[in-house]
């Protein structure tokens, strides 16, 4: 098994019981070692009160990236910190797509950059998060030979 379909194996277990990325209509693009895109159309239900998306969604949908993105290696990972700066409103129709990145992996730790942007290429948020590997794995290791 490559790297990319190591990855691709990790997504496919993660995603079979991610309802909440499901049920808010998320899409994994693409996915690869310490990479992900997500992406999601905005929705009526949600924009808030000034008729533009809410915050929380725009958040989920990065933080959705950041999983997938270090989750990419068979090993359980979960979010020690995260933080997101707004840079732009997205609007009803909109289609987002967060684009996640490695920065740095050491031992149990990592970083990762994901940029949320809308199909016209505008920088709607930025988010940085930081991960912690936990005891578990997605797929047994028995299961898994990488080759280059």
């Amino acid at each position: 098994m490559t790297a990319d379909e190591l990855a691709r194996a990790c997504a496919d277990a993660m995603w079979a019981d991610d309802m909440a990325s499901q049920g808010l209509g998320l899409v994994i693009d693409d996915v690869g070692p310490g990479r992900s895109v997500l992406s999601m159309t905005v929705r009526t239900d949600m924009v808030n009160g000034h008729r533009i998306c809410h915050g929380g969604f725009i958040f989920t949908l990065a933080d959705s990236a950041f999983a997938f993105a270090c989750n990419s290696y068979n090993q359980y990972v979960v979010a020690q910190h995260c933080a997101v700066t707004f840079i732009a409103p997205a609007y009803e129709g909109d289609r987002l797509t967060a684009t996640a990145q490695e920065v740095t992996r050491y031992g149990r730790s990592g970083i990762y950059d994901i940029k949320v942007s809308r199909d016209d290429g505008a920088a709607i948020a930025e988010f940085r998060g930081q991960s912690r590997s936990v005891k578990g794995t997605h797929l047994p290791e028995e299961d898994i030979a990488l080759k280059a």
